[in-house]
Parts: structure tokens; C-alpha cells; sequence
């Protein structure tokens, strides 16, 4: 038995596939096969179902992957012990990202590029999934670190999670929504009053140039206690048609527990992963959207975004791991960088990007101010 065999079935049992694998690995095919081959004659035992469209593990392959796995971070750390006493970095970070993210915010590909120049003897690969997938590739060892919107409260046994971000939940609709009548005080149940936290994106293109919002962005009043102020209740989504992030996605999952705290079920009607496409079907009149606050900021003309109150569903960013941390000495220095370098990106407010009484970055340090109302992350 030797370490590139168990290094091959590792990576076809991630992949499902010998084609993806012998890519990954950067081999031909027919070798990877041979290879994955000799090891099950080795071992006595049918580690792959190749009868499928999908190779997937046989009740073998499920109890010998984990030792697989744990072997070759063992035989990993030997290496990086040795590397680490000449000061050379080399490994493989396995990094998962959010489906949709906006990549200009977070600018994971700068940090990536700024790593690898500092350490090019370092791999990556990249994954881009729903939140609800990427933490369970995480807690199947297949990812090394995550940048996921938790679609629960607390991270899963065995993670943990460091938050980089949270921000409320806002409603999107067409300027003629009887919701914006509601959020302007025409509407039933409502007092008459001035506009409380809504923008028009019909405007003549006026913003304000200290909070930096423009047409079809959000602007929320911030009380004493620096949260975010009253918009429209929550309760007026009741049985209309909503236009979401996919289940698994960290929206999602603040939206419906949200609106069970207000004590109806959300109906989505339309579901997209990217947040753009959620604002253009809004703009469609098929739907109110529901997203986070930084990404409803690109509204265009002839939408409204609206805060929503009692209660204000807020969605958390995080950095998740396992909590015992990387195996890989590269995967480690990585989770480093990451932890600093995003925290403050996040930070550095843009044009467009909404007041910080209404936006929290979380840094580094465990003394990190929590957001008003944000659930713990231990």
C-alpha cells in the first residue's frame, strides 16, 4: 500500500468521478484507475461502486475513507514539519465559498493572488456551493475553511465559527407596492407620518453623500442603541409572494425564522443564488425580494427597498472550520490571513454600502462587539 493510492481513492470518492479526480490530480485517467485498483487487490476489498452513472463509496470504501484521510494528513504534517524547519510553505488549502457571493466585496481572489506570490509552492482549490453543503463537505474533512452564511444560529458540532459580518434582512418591491404605501404610513394599520426607513429608486438620482446611498439603496434610521430603525413589520409579507436565496443559504434561513417568530410561513414563489437576479424579478413585479441589506443596495430604478421591524431578521457571513483547526500547515497560514485580511475589507465602507448602524463587521479578536440582536457563534 503507498500513500499515492490512498491520496487517489481520497480524491475519486470527493470527486465521484475518475475523469474529475485524475484532473484534480493533474494524472492521466487509466493511471488513477490502475492505481485505485491495485490498492482494493491490496487490501481485499471493493472500495468504489463503479456500476453507476456516479462512483460512490461501497460499505468498505465508507469505513476505510476517514483512516485514508487520516494518514495522509499524518504523512502531510511530516512534511510540513520538515518544510516548516527551512521556512518553505507547501500544501493545499481547500477553500469553500458562498454560490452568488459578491466577489468585489469579499475580493477572495486578491487574497488568494497576494498569498500565493508570497508562497508558491501552495495549491488551491476552490469550491462554490450553498452554505448548507459547504459546511457538511467541511464536516466531512473535504474543505479546509468556509466563507458561509450559517442557515442556523449556532455552527454544527464540530465547527465553529468566526463572524465576519451580519446585517438585517430588507424587502425589495416596485415603487407602486402597496407595501411601500404601508412603509410611507397610507397603509392599513398605520399612522400617518413621514417616510421611515425606505429609499425610492425612482428618484432623480439625489443621495445622501455622508451615509453614501443613492437611488434604490436603503437608508435606515439608527435608534440609541445604534440598531436598525422601523421600517414595515414583518407580518405585512404575510402570504405574498417572495423572492429568496435558495433553502441552506444564511437569508433564507433568517427569513423563516423570522417570519415563524412573527408567526406565519413565508411563500416563495421564486428562488435564485444570485442576488442581482432576485432584484430583477422584483423589478418584474413577480415578487417582494427578501436579502440581505449590502447586497439590495444595487436596486435599480422603479424599486424600493424597505427595512423590515418586529422582528428584523438579521444574516451573519462567517468563516467557518472544524474546530480543531486545519491539519495542513498551509491550510493554517491561510486561515490566518483570511481572519484578518477580511474582517478589514468588510470594514472600508464603499459608495453604496449601507450605515453602519445598520451593517456590523466583526474582526478578529474575541472581544469583537456583537451586532444588536445577533446570536452567539459558540
Amino acid at each position: 500500500m503507498e500513500l499515492r493510492q490512498l491520496r487517489y481513492f481520497v480524491t475519486v470518492a470527493e470527486e465521484e468521478n475518475f475523469t474529475r479526480a485524475a484532473a484534480r490530480l493533474h494524472l492521466a485517467q487509466p493511471g488513477v484507475s490502475a492505481q485505485v485498483r491495485q490498492l482494493e487487490k491490496e487490501l481485499g476489498q471493493r472500495l468504489l461502486d463503479r456500476t453507476g452513472r456516479r462512483i460512490s463509496l461501497t460499505e468498505a470504501g465508507e469505513a476505510i475513507l476517514p483512516h485514508a484521510r487520516a494518514t495522509l494528513a499524518a504523512a502531510d504534517a511530516v512534511r510540513d514539519t520538515a518544510d516548516g524547519l527551512t521556512g518553505l510553505l507547501r500544501g493545499r488549502v481547500r477553500l469553500g465559498t458562498l454560490l452568488g457571493a459578491p466577489a468585489d466585496e469579499f475580493g477572495v481572489a486578491g487574497v488568494l493572488a497576494d498569498f500565493h506570490d508570497a508562497h508558491p509552492g501552495v495549491e488551491f482549490a476552490l469550491t462554490e456551493d450553498t452554505s448548507a453543503r459547504l459546511l457538511a463537505a467541511l464536516r466531512r474533512g473535504e474543505l479546509d475553511m468556509a466563507l458561509v452564511g450559517p442557515p442556523e444560529e449556532h455552527p454544527p458540532p464540530g465547527l465553529s465559527f468566526q463572524t465576519l459580518l451580519d446585517e438585517p434582512l430588507v424587502a425589495v418591491a416596485p415603487a407602486d407596492d402597496p407595501l411601500t404605501a404601508c412603509a410611507d404610513g397610507r397603509g392599513p394599520g398605520t399612522e400617518p407620518g413621514p417616510r421611515d426607513g425606505v429609499e425610492d429608486g425612482a428618484g432623480a438620482g439625489e443621495g445622501d453623500p455622508e451615509s453614501g446611498a443613492g437611488p434604490g439603496s436603503a437608508v435606515a434610521p439608527s435608534s440609541s442603541d445604534g440598531s436598525v430603525g422601523p421600517g414595515i413589520p414583518l407580518s405585512a409579507l404575510r402570504g405574498r409572494a417572495l423572492i429568496s436565496l435558495p433553502a441552506g443559504t444564511g437569508a433564507r434561513g433568517a427569513l423563516e425564522r423570522g417570519c415563524a417568530a412573527a408567526g406565519f410561513r413565508p411563500t416563495v414563489a421564486f428562488e435564485a443564488s444570485v442576488p442581482s437576479v432576485l432584484l430583477q424579478l422584483a423589478a418584474r413585479g413577480l415578487g417582494v425580494a427578501v436579502l440581505p441589506y449590502g447586497t439590495a443596495t444595487g436596486a435599480g430604478p422603479g424599486l424600493r427597498t424597505l427595512v423590515l421591524a418586529d422582528p428584523c431578521p438579521r444574516a451573519r457571513i462567517v468563516l467557518a472550520q472544524r474546530a480543531a483547526g486545519p491539519a495542513g500547515s498551509a491550510a493554517r497560514a491561510f486561515l490566518h490571513v483570511l481572519a484578518t485580511v477580511l474582517p478589514e475589507r468588510l470594514g472600508q465602507r464603499a459608495p453604496g454600502q449601507p450605515p453602519a448602524s445598520a451593517r456590523t463587521v466583526f474582526g478578529s479578536s474575541p472581544s469583537s462587539p456583537r451586532a444588536p440582536g445577533a446570536p452567539a457563534d459558540a
